[in-house]
């Protein structure tokens, strides 16, 4: 029977009005390969296609007005929970009407062996108390207007292109199709107590298609969730918040690109780091420095296979040459950046494709290098002689290059003797001394890494720390502080008395209520960064200050609230409001480090 039809006034929406939904009223799905950002109303409003840094098939996230969605939303006003199965990445929206209760389960699909040679989305709507109509509404993205969508017959099928994507819309028999076009498709659902219905695409790029039943794409649903809920369950999580440490492992797996092993930043493109403002980047690349803290994440909760991926991903790009800051999924050279002309998340511009710090040199890439692999090998792991003789070079390298200035963590335009990147050049060479000594790096130039480890120090002491200030400067003779000094406790750097001034410094000029600005003049451009809280919280907990990080631990979670577990790079310390790129890897794996340490789990 049909309640309503797609020609009908829109609900009640969730959206402000401009169509825009809040980030944090995003959940996201995974498989290994692209990431769909699924929103509160029932529009997915992000995906990829086949991969995370591929054209995106939707887009309506970055073009409210004209961007491509696929929606099957109320077809009245409606109320909605969003959530996430316990322990898995499948995502369930419960939608409560005048009329009923009815519940929309969302999959981006595997299978038995892992990752599906294709893409499948699979959405299932479930009658729970009364009767729900739902509208569906699906709306290709144009790619700003660089290609026109189209439907042709093949196999007796209507087969969708998109530039280089060609997929199918698939749906069981109780789905009402009333009109497609190369538009799109306009469609109805209604369910029951008991009654459930599903659609799935199945798309793919320059690849032969696959054609499987709506039943097998329906059944895949579960198969997908015991698949997320067997590989939690191997996970060494225990003691207090396990529930936040899993959805932020799980977040971290969706990052993992399997065909590579390469560890993207984040999802997503151009969200805005303050809403109207210009610095949106293009964060679905992978750099050194996230790469090595999320194999570290991975490490410390017991995920060797992600982890071993990851490394050998990260050691296989060193062996290449020089390293870069960040590559590509496939490990090549990042593009440059150009801008693509769409309005912008609330008109935030520009909306860009890759990345200005492919041509930057920052030096604690190589803290993170060699960090990354003494947490290996700390686990009982073994280097193997090719990977031994590459980060020789690099310890080497980095003895060689720690006088020269750089673009910092941050990436920014300013080369300078930034006080984190000499600390990253000391972290480097502490642990390649500590790596020849335990056996698994050549001990040639062990004694000569050392005298270089002690120079830095020395060099740090004399030109970093300020005693008026009571802290170590972002760089020598500047009048700011840097946040991602917290980091500088785990790496063990000095005999802590300077680091925790540091930190009450850091809390003082740079804290806004729960969160943290990256450095000084931030809190004019952008909002708190989240993985810096959660650094923060960490070192405490590291200085034997628990009480101290157990409180803003919790402070910082409750700002967090509205969401579904899926972290931003940002937010805005008074609002709340989810700032930047999600899910976002340094969010999630800083809390993940977090709540070991505050548990009390081996560093």
């Amino acid at each position: 029977m049909l309640l309503r039809s797609s020609s009908a006034p829109a609900p009640a929406s969730l959206r402000d009005t401009d169509g825009y939904l809040p980030l944090a009223r995003y959940g996201a799905l995974g498989d290994g390969r692209a990431v769909v950002l699924s929103g509160a109303d029932g529009s997915i409003d992000w995906w990829c296609v086949p991969n995370m840094d591929s054209p995106p098939l939707f887009d309506r996230l970055l073009d409210a007005g004209q961007g491509g969605y696929f929606a099957i939303t109320p077809a009245e006003p409606f109320t909605s929970e969003q959530r996430y199965r316990d322990d898995s990445n499948v995502l369930e929206t419960i939608f409560t009407t005048a009329t009923g209760r009815a519940k929309l389960v969302e999959s981006l699909n595997s299978g038995t062996a892992g990752r599906l040679p294709w893409a499948e989305l699979a959405r299932r709507v479930e009658g729970l108390d009364g009767r729900v109509a739902f509208t569906l509404t699906l709306r290709f993205g144009r790619r700003a207007d660089t290609v026109s969508p189209y439907f042709a017959r093949a196999g007796g099928h209507d087969v969708f292109h998109v530039g280089a994507v060609l997929g199918l819309v698939r749906c069981s028999d109780n789905v009402a199709i009333e009109r497609q076009g190369d538009e799109g498709i306009d469609g109805w659902i209604a369910v029951g107590p008991g009654e459930r219905a599903t659609i799935g695409i199945v798309a793919g790029a320059d690849e032969p298609l696959v054609v499987p039943t709506i039943e097998a794409v329906d059944e895949r649903i579960d198969l997908s969730d015991k698949e997320w809920r067997d590989w939690t369950q191997r996970l060494h999580c225990v003691g207090d918040h396990r529930a936040t440490a899993i959805r932020s492992a799980l977040a971290l797996k969706l990052l993992l690109y399997s065909p590579s092993g390469a560890i993207v930043a984040a999802a997503t493109t151009s969200l805005p780091e303050r809403i109207g403002g210009n610095k949106n980047w293009d964060y679905r690349y992978a750099w050194i420095r996230d790469a090595g803290y999320t194999i570290k994440a991975f490490l410390r909760i017991g995920a060797l296979g992600e982890a071993k991926a990851g490394f050998t991903w990260l050691l296989k790009r060193l062996g290449e040459g020089a390293p870069r800051v960040c590559y590509t999924l496939a490990g090549d050279r990042v593009p440059d950046e150009r801008r693509v002309d769409l309005p912008g998340y609330r008109g935030s511009q520009p909306v860009v494709a890759g990345n200005l710090a492919t041509n930057q040199h920052q030096h604690g890439i190589y803290g993170d290098i060699f960090e990354t692999a003494e947490r290996f090998v700390a686990c009982g792991n073994i280097l193997d002689s090719t990977s031994a003789e590459t980060l020789s070079h690099l310890a080497d390298q980095c003895a060689d290059r720690w006088r020269q200035k750089d673009a910092g963590i941050w990436e920014l335009e300013e080369v300078q003797h930034y006080t984190m990147s000499k600390i990253s050049c000391w972290q480097a060479l502490e642990r390649a001394v500590e790596l020849a000594d335990a056996g698994q790096l050549p001990t040639t130039c062990r004694d000569r890494w050392a005298r270089e480890r002690d120079r830095i120090m020395d060099w740090i002491g004399e030109h970093c720390w300020s005693e008026e200030r009571g802290a170590y400067l972002c760089y020598p003779g500047a009048d700011g502080l840097d946040a991602s000094l917290a980091l500088a406790v785990r790496f063990r750097f000095d005999g802590q008395d300077r680091l925790a001034r540091t930190l009450d410094a850091i809390d003082r000029e740079l804290g806004a209520g729960a969160y943290h600005y990256r450095y000084t003049g931030m809190d004019k451009e952008e909002g708190c960064f989240l993985a810096c809280t959660f650094w923060m919280v960490e070192a405490r907990a590291i200085l034997g200050q628990h009480d101290r990080a157990a409180a803003a631990f919790d402070a910082a979670m409750a700002g967090l609230a509205d969401g579904v577990g899926i972290l931003p790079e940002m937010i805005d310390p008074k609002t709340h409001e989810y700032l930047g790129n999600l899910p976002q890897g340094l969010s999630h794996l800083a809390l993940i480090q977090a709540i070991a340490t505050l548990n009390g789990t081996q560093l």
